[in-house]
Order: structure tokens, then C-alpha cells, then sequence
């Protein structure tokens, strides 16, 4: 399939067209506040940028991409949080390098990743390799602490549902997960940062107050009104895109800044976000 992709997409001749589309290489920064129950008053506000599904390929302009990062980079946020798909058709050499240059570039001293499903479609090793030479941690059911004076929030990585159920047990995905969380245990406030929403049942109920997701792309057709025909995931379908809360959880899903299968957006148009962390009044 992904060789028939490549042939098909070969000299970049969609990304070209896509940014010849008035107005379609624009990218929204969506930004939001979220007052956190056990946020010590006093602690300055914790600003975290989120990107998702950036789809680095021939089926995603430049322009897109320029934009996506100049709203990252104009965000001045503390966190970087990336959410997976940074590739389409392979991780080349050019893209991995790519990547880097753009992620390296940006301000924030806290940059985090998880991987998604075209990444593990691809070479996750060398995109894994090239995210930490840009200074990101790259999270795999794994959890860090920020540092000071942001240390009472912990961020928790999380495999990508939909690879990750087909390359190893079940038992063991959950046991990733259980550990991961165990190791932030006593910090109050927790992030949980996943390439798709079907991450949500493994942190339903279990004291995490974000999640933050893409992977549906906004369903990357949708009809007038943001009504997406299709939506590639079964949470997805639920939240296709935006902020939701959901048994006192909020998840917010990026519709994401890339083109992958299909060379076009209608009605689904890219976006990054920043949520900024404060605490109650």
C-alpha cells in the first residue's frame, strides 16, 4: 500500500497543489485555560503548547508546516508536547532531519513526544533517535516530573493505542501503563499525552486532569459544519476534534497540521493548541 503511496505522490505534486488552495495553508492556534483543582496558589502558570499529526511527506506543504511552527514558536509556551504522526510514506533521512531543525528550533525548554501509528508504520527508531538529538523526551508509557517551579505536574506518555495492541500482550501494555503512572504517584496534577483519544480508558478514574490527543485529523473530510464522514478511531468518533469533558477528565484532540492518505482538507482545517494551567480563584 505505502509503495503504491509513494509512487502515486511521487515529486510532491499534492502538497504543491494543496498550498495553491486560497487560505488552506492557514494553521489556527487554539488556545485554552485550565484552572486545576490542587494547583498551589502562588506557582506562576504553566503554559504547554501541543501539535499533533505534523505528517512531514509529499502529501503535506511546506507552508502548512511553516505556519504550524511559527504559532509554536510565537506561543512562548514551557512545555512542548508533541503528539505522534511526524511522518507519511517513511522516516527518511531529509525528514528526520527536517524534524529536527523544526523542533530544535523552538524556544521551549521542555519538549516531550510520543510516537504514533505512522511513526511505528515507519522507522520509529530513527525518529526516535532524531527527537532526542532536537532535545525532546520521547515518552513510551513513561512519565517525567516537570522541573521547578512547575514540579507539582507530572506528564505521562502513552504507546499509540492502535500499534501498540498489535506488538505486544494486552497484559503487558496495561502493566507499561500501570507502572508509569505509579512513578508520579504523589504529584498532583497529571497530563497524560497520547496519539489517539482510545487512550482514554487507560487513564479513566485515574487521577489524570488532561489528556491530550490528535490522530483524527478532524476526520480530515468533513461536510460544512466540522461534520466528519469518517473518523479512524472508536473514541475518535466520540470527540472528533476539541475540548470535551468526560467524568471529570478534559481531553482536547487536535485535528493536526498534516495530509496523509488523502492530499486535501475540507472543513477540517489544521490547528495546533495551547493550554495554559493555572490554579482555582
Amino acid at each position: 500500500m505505502e509503495r503504491v503511496l509513494g509512487l502515486l505522490y511521487t515529486g510532491g505534486w499534492a502538497a504543491w497543489l494543496w498550498a495553491r488552495v486560497p487560505g488552506a495553508t492557514r494553521v489556527a492556534l487554539i488556545e485554552h485555560t485550565l484552572a486545576i483543582p490542587g494547583r498551589e496558589k502562588g506557582r506562576p502558570p504553566l503554559r504547554i503548547a501541543f501539535a499533533s499529526d505534523l505528517h512531514l511527506g509529499p502529501t503535506t506543504p511546506p507552508e502548512v508546516l511553516d505556519a504550524a511552527f511559527a504559532q509554536l514558536r510565537s506561543a512562548n509556551a514551557d512545555v512542548l508536547a508533541l503528539g505522534g504522526d511526524y511522518v507519511f510514506l517513511g522516516a527518511t533521512k531529509d525528514r528526520v532531519k527536517e524534524l529536527q531543525a523544526r523542533v530544535s528550533a523552538l524556544p521551549s525548554p521542555v519538549k516531550l513526544a510520543v510516537l504514533g501509528n505512522h511513526d511505528f508504520w515507519a522507522r520509529p527508531e530513527r525518529l526516535e533517535d532524531g527527537l532526542t538529538e532536537a532535545g525532546v523526551r520521547v515518552l513510551v508509557n513513561e512519565s517525567i516530573r516537570l522541573p521547578p517551579p512547575h514540579d507539582d505536574v507530572a506528564v505521562i506518555g502513552l504507546d499509540d493505542p492502535l500499534t501498540s495492541y498489535r506488538a505486544v500482550d494486552r497484559i503487558a501494555q496495561q502493566e507499561g501503563v500501570d507502572a508509569a503512572l505509579a512513578r508520579v504517584a504523589d504529584v498532583p496534577i497529571k497530563i497524560a499525552l497520547c496519539h489517539s483519544p482510545d487512550g482514554y480508558p487507560e487513564v479513566k478514574g485515574r487521577g489524570v486532569q488532561l489528556l491530550l490527543c490528535g490522530h483524527t485529523h478532524g476526520g480530515h473530510i468533513a461536510l460544512p459544519g466540522y461534520r466528519p464522514l469518517w473518523v479512524p478511531s472508536p473514541h475518535g468518533r466520540l470527540w472528533p476534534f476539541g475540548r470535551h469533558q468526560v467524568d471529570g477528565l478534559t481531553i482536547f484532540v487536535s485535528r493536526g497540521v498534516g495530509g496523509s492518505l488523502v492530499p486535501m482538507r475540507t472543513y477540517a482545517p489544521p490547528d495546533v493548541a495551547v493550554f495554559t494551567i493555572t490554579s482555582l480563584p
